[in-house]
């Protein structure tokens, strides 16, 4: 809910100049390379510079590459631009391979240039962050803070600032109306020093020795909070309202204005304007890559499956979909009895349902490839909250509490829950605690990174696993 605490003048000139800075790397990277590597001039290299530099900075600009640079850490910064970096350039290969498939450029030249590229950048935003650090160190451009109530959230938010001395933050003081109750030489709340009351908060501020004001009263001082940001508009610190809305388990919380009404949802999907877009286009783009790769072996498990057991080779289970609706999720077929109805029983070890070739094909995960179709068709997704028998969400969602919030988003073929140990059978009610609270971490938390790391780590991990039969 906070803004970023950058300096509003110069906000957007210092965003321009990074997003100028970061485009003139990718340009003169390829301008450099294409010297070294004696390679001739292609018209293709235009449409590949400009394609390069526009989906850098989109991709960027959706992880937020250009907020404050007060904001976040360098590690999260670095991982930031190479997403943006590698997710474009796959994007250009993938163009070039399906639709263009031009043969006229050098490949050793191409590759130098996408893996050297990301690093100029990096090399280019920690020399930023470093010198914006040791001039903070020394003093210059920091900004005074001073938070308003001793409050276990006024804390949390001290903590936060402790720990960014590089982002320029420093703590003038706390002020709290109980300190004026302690006659202690020493003003004391809640173990915390006082600088003062919150008269004497106005007065500091007038005297222009705070920048910063951050109320972090309880939700109940309407009252006093509305007071206190009258009075500080005689002033001219910034002023920020610090809701204590820890006290809800907040799930993607953001906030919404009707024409002057703001409204701050509790409860809500991650994926909303142009974060829906990019995990469609994430589903549509992968899966169809991913389909390409693996319809040879699904081929062959369909015909064995035909060979080893009557039956179909595909069978379609009711789950629950975004919002609670109803969907089908495709898989093959590795038991001799399908379950839907009003009471499912969970395959166990040893299930004697499940046929021979199915115990691998659960075994391996391969019996839920065709659920890749589930994502292509737009029922699913590829990351996220895995889909549950109708009979176990009726069940468990008078147990845990929550339960319904992880259909918010689409179901997906893999998620946070299943690459930390909780896939196959939840056969207590911890298991299924410990999976629901990796799926609401995952919707607070989503990123297309989060979700291309989970993928990755569901190759090497998720795939095969002891808790899968």
């Amino acid at each position: 809910m906070q803004r970023q605490g950058k300096i509003r003048r110069y906000d957007s000139k210092i965003n321009a100049i990074s997003r100028l800075v970061d485009s003139s790397i990718i340009l003169l990277t390829f301008l450099a390379l294409l010297d070294f590597f004696q390679a001739s001039w292609q018209p293709i290299y235009i449409w590949a510079l400009l394609f390069s530099i526009m989906s850098f900075n989109f991709f960027a600009e959706s992880q937020d590459a250009y907020r404050s640079w007060r904001g976040g850490n360098l590690r999260e910064e670095i991982e930031i631009v190479l997403f943006s970096w590698l997710t474009g350039a796959a994007f250009l290969v993938a163009l070039d391979f399906f639709l263009i498939n031009s043969q006229t450029y050098s490949d050793v030249f191409i590759l130098a240039w996408i893996i050297v590229t990301p690093l100029e950048l990096i090399l280019w935003h920690s020399t930023v962050r470093m010198i914006l650090a040791i001039l903070r160190v020394k003093g210059y451009n920091t900004r005074s803070v001073a938070i308003i109530g001793a409050t276990t959230l006024g804390q949390r938010l001290e903590r936060i600032f402790s720990q960014m001395d590089w982002a320029g933050y420093n703590l003038f003081g706390f002020y709290d109306d109980r300190a004026s109750n302690n006659s202690d030489k020493e003003k004391r709340v809640e173990n915390i020093e006082i600088k003062g009351d919150f008269e004497q908060l106005i007065s500091d501020c007038k005297q222009g020795k705070i920048d910063i004001v951050y109320i972090t009263l309880a939700m109940s001082a309407e009252h006093r909070i509305k007071e206190m940001v009258e009075k500080l508009s005689d002033s001219t610190a910034s002023v920020y309202l610090v809701p204590d809305l820890f006290v809800f388990n907040l799930l993607n919380s953001r906030w919404v204005d009707y024409q002057g009404i703001t409204a701050i949802s509790i409860y809500d999907s991650p994926f909303t304007g142009l974060d829906s877009f990019l995990k469609r286009m994430e589903d549509i783009v992968l899966s169809i890559v991913i389909l390409l790769l693996v319809t040879p072996p699904m081929l062959c498990i369909a015909l064995l499956i035909k060979i080893t057991s009557k039956g179909p080779v595909l069978f379609k289970q009711a789950r629950y979909g975004i919002d609670g609706e109803k969907i089908e999720v495709w898989k093959f077929r590795s038991m001799t009895v399908a379950e839907n109805g009003q009471k499912v029983t969970q395959a166990v070890k040893g299930d004697s349902r499940i046929t021979p070739l199915g115990a691998f094909l659960r075994k391996t995960s391969l019996d839920e490839l065709p659920q890749f179709f589930n994502a292509l068709g737009g029922s699913m997704s590829i990351v996220g909250p895995r889909p549950h028998a109708v009979a176990h969400n009726e069940e468990y969602r008078t147990k845990i509490k929550g339960y319904m919030l992880r259909h918010k988003v689409k179901p997906g073929i893999t998620g946070l829950a299943q690459i930390n140990g909780f896939r196959g059978e939840t056969d207590t009610l911890d298991k299924m605690e410990g999976r629901i609270y990796y799926d609401l971490q995952y919707i607070q938390t989503w990123t297309l990174r989060l979700d291309l790391k989970i993928i990755l780590l569901t190759v090497f991990k998720g795939f095969l696993d002891k808790n899968a039969y």
